[in-house]
């Protein structure tokens, strides 16, 4: 690899994807409001909203939106129904699907960690 050139890193969260990138990859697969006003942020800027809050760990009501476009909790009622409605399960499913068509699906490097404990006091978990 040229020294000038930069390597990708793969192994982290990424924070923010590009419109172009939520477009192509994530839209197709995020439920949309069907009835009722449409929201006054885009799906992309809630999505990358989502996204900080998920790869910093902070409390959702922590979150400080540019301008205070939204509120943190209308950016936490999208992440609860993608969650419960399917569609991050639909975004992980196309994504491996669009990396087994394109040849790009190596499962011999990848490491997936999906593991919930739940600690209970006073108890064998």
């Amino acid at each position: 690899m040229n020294a000038n050139t930069k390597a990708k890193i793969y192994n982290k969260l990424p924070r923010k994807v590009t419109r172009k990138e939520f477009n192509r990859f994530i839209a197709p697969h995020l439920s949309k409001p069907l009835m009722g006003p449409k929201p006054a942020v885009s799906m992309y800027k809630i999505f990358n909203y989502v996204l900080y809050v998920l790869s910093t760990g902070m409390q959702w009501d922590q979150l400080k939106t540019y301008k205070n476009e939204i509120h943190w909790s209308n950016v936490y009622k999208w992440h609860n129904r993608w969650s419960k409605d399917g569609s991050y399960l639909n975004l992980l499913e196309g994504t491996v699907h669009a990396l087994k068509v394109g040849h790009k699906l190596r499962l011999e490097r990848i490491h997936g960690d999906a593991t919930n404990t739940v600690a209970k006091k006073g108890g064998l978990a």
